[in-house]
């Protein structure tokens, strides 16, 4: 079987019980100045597609760096044209915190630089579960602050606990001007003032249950971007059946595009596949519909 390197514990059993409690723990300063300078770089590199073809990108190769940035709100799977951003995939603080928190083994299977720049919407309430679905629940995500992040300029909001009921719950379209155009979960046993603001200095990362309701308010403008590098890990015992394939029962469908970063991979019987292509998100700010449908 396929085997990463060990990383030494720093995540302490306090650490464990707030992560179990609340749904989400804060690594502070995981990431030094120095790294975080370097991953922003690299972002404009990418989006003027200087590593390599992104698809659905409206920005040129002699684009300025502020041009590229406000030009982009998500960029998928940036660590398979950047080696930098696949090393960051790979942190130690990090692996560590999801050693202790989810399993001895760990893999990922996806990467997205967001870019939340003046203007920018939000994303309404989710839960990342409602998108990428584990076979044994343990989606958990690792959110890097590439910027501080503030109520200003559109920090992430959670409702602490809601991870523990397991439950699902349903999603609809919404057309609220303050966010993009994905879906919000809705019927919840939760209020608005339950949410708590997870303002985060830039290297912060904050690790949270893939069961967590979560969202974030648009930048509201004066206070600088608020960029953001989220990757997804799971336990890597369990399937994910995150894409159908011909002539394999839902029951052993594996999504095989994934980086394995600790511990052993049980399925690496399976060949790797490239199912995965780095792309832009659209916009769709202020709703789907466009102003006169509103």
């Amino acid at each position: 079987m396929t085997t990463a390197p060990a990383v030494p514990p720093t995540t302490s059993a306090v650490d464990c019980a707030r992560y179990e409690r609340d749904g989400y723990l804060v690594l502070e300063q995981a990431f030094t100045g120095s790294e975080v300078a370097a991953l922003n770089d690299e972002l404009v590199r990418l989006v003027r597609g200087e590593l390599g073809p992104v698809a659905g990108s409206a920005v040129g190769p002699d684009a300025d760096e502020e041009q590229a940035l406000a030009a982009t709100l998500c960029v998928h799977f940036p660590h398979k044209l950047s080696a930098l951003y696949a090393t960051a995939m790979r942190h130690p603080r990090v692996v560590d915190a999801l050693v202790q928190l989810l399993s001895p083994d760990v893999k990922c299977m996806q990467s997205m630089a967001f870019v939340k720049s003046e203007g920018k919407p939000g994303q309404a309430w989710h839960q990342d579960e409602q998108f990428i679905p584990t076979r044994d629940r343990s989606l958990t995500a690792a959110w890097i602050a590439l910027d501080d992040a503030t109520v200003h300029n559109g920090c992430l909001w959670a409702l602490p606990g809601s991870h523990r009921p397991g439950v699902l719950y349903p999603q609809r379209e919404q057309q609220d001007a303050r966010f993009d155009c994905t879906m919000e979960a809705h019927r919840f046993p939760y209020r608005e003032q339950d949410a708590v603001a997870l303002e985060v200095r830039a290297g912060d990362v904050v690790v949270f249950n893939g069961y967590l309701l979560h969202r974030s308010l648009p930048n509201s403008g004066g206070h600088g971007l608020r960029r953001a590098l989220v990757h997804h890990y799971m336990n890597a015992s369990s399937l994910l059946p995150w894409v159908p394939q011909d002539g394999v029962t839902i029951g052993m469908t594996d999504f095989r595009d994934v980086v394995l970063v600790a511990g052993t991979d049980p399925y690496d019987w399976q060949p790797p596949s490239e199912l995965s292509r780095v792309e832009v998100r659209p916009d769709g700010r202020g709703g789907c519909l466009p102003p006169q449908e509103r």
